[in-house]
């Protein structure tokens, strides 16, 4: 049985002036997904996750929340009740304790006590802020700001989360928290779509990612399948001494399909086409062969790699 879609646009267009920002997208998510939004500046992203937010009103097309139409006027608050929005620029008020801030928005919410109490407890224990409930905005951290914005954007329960550059200026350190806090929410069975222009650290999180290019998704996946469809495997190998008999070697091989050379060592990165068994049928006939070998890993194109090589194809 197929899963539910959490998120369903069609033929979803936003024109500003002359320029279209939003071209024609056919956008679906399953629910429980974590789906990565990548493309350069400009290429409609936070036009798409803004209308999907109600923060924007589409030209044309519809969007769908879990089967249900979504309007921007007030026909069904219950339905935009259910969805969480971090944009990437958010103000907070600085002269607000951490408690405060959410307490504002939880009854904006309308949550009631004790609920309200209770939940404001639990997602600052989620986010890493139950020691600074009392504390002025104005003394957070970068980290801990953006951790209070996301403690905000699901302070209500929402099923849908939509994250707007939420990692956009962290340190690597505040980086990596937010990261676990997303496996947290995913865990608990919520739909996150994130925008991000970390690509690490969406393969990291994601389940499937979309790729956007002026206004159009030119690549909607899940990410193994893009993987398995776009990324090649290449082995990493290092020799003691003179690198020629192992080049002579690889050149000689039906399935490596190129060499590359890694600059202040004695490496070559492969690419190689054979499935995982002749990779090893491959180690074991260089090792016959009485070649040094240090190192023999198999990895393979990384997302970002793959969105350049994407991005590459759609310019030619």
């Amino acid at each position: 049985m197929a899963k539910e879609l959490a998120i369903d646009t069609r033929g979803l267009t936003k024109q500003f002036d002359r320029h279209i920002a939003v071209n024609d997208v056919d956008l679906q998510v399953a629910s429980g997904e974590v789906y990565g939004l990548i493309g350069p500046n400009g290429a409609g992203k936070t036009t798409l996750i803004r209308m999907l937010a109600t923060a924007e009103e589409p030209t044309t097309g519809e969007i769908y929340i879990n089967g249900e139409l979504l309007k921007r006027d007030s026909t069904n608050p219950t339905l935009k009740r259910r969805l969480g929005f971090l944009p990437d620029d958010f103000p907070l008020y600085d002269d607000l304790t951490v408690w405060d801030y959410l307490d504002y928005f939880a009854r904006l919410y309308y949550l009631r006590q004790p609920r309200r109490r209770q939940r404001l407890y639990e997602v600052l224990e989620l986010v890493q802020l139950g020691n600074k409930r009392n504390s002025l905005i104005s003394t957070l951290s970068r980290g801990m700001k953006q951790r209070l914005s996301l403690a905000r954007t699901i302070i209500h329960e929402p099923i849908l989360l939509l994250l707007d550059e939420p990692v956009s200026g962290l340190d690597p350190l505040a980086r990596m928290q937010f990261r676990e806090i997303i496996k947290i929410l995913r865990e608990a069975g919520m739909t996150i779509l994130i925008s991000s222009h970390v690509l690490s650290d969406l393969a990291e999180l994601c389940t499937s990612v979309g790729i956007m290019e002026l206004g159009y998704l030119v690549e909607s996946s899940p990410l193994a399948e893009l993987y398995q469809r776009m990324s090649r495997q290449q082995i990493i190998m290092s020799v003691l001494g003179d690198r020629a008999p192992l080049e002579s070697e690889l050149r000689h091989h039906p399935q490596v399909e190129g060499i590359e050379y890694l600059p202040n060592s004695q490496s070559l990165r492969v690419y190689f086409s054979g499935t995982p068994e002749a990779s090893a049928d491959l180690l074991r006939h260089l090792v016959q062969t009485g070649i040094p070998l240090t190192e023999f890993h198999c990895t393979q194109e990384d997302l970002e790699t793959i969105f350049l090589k994407l991005g590459h194809k759609q310019a030619s």
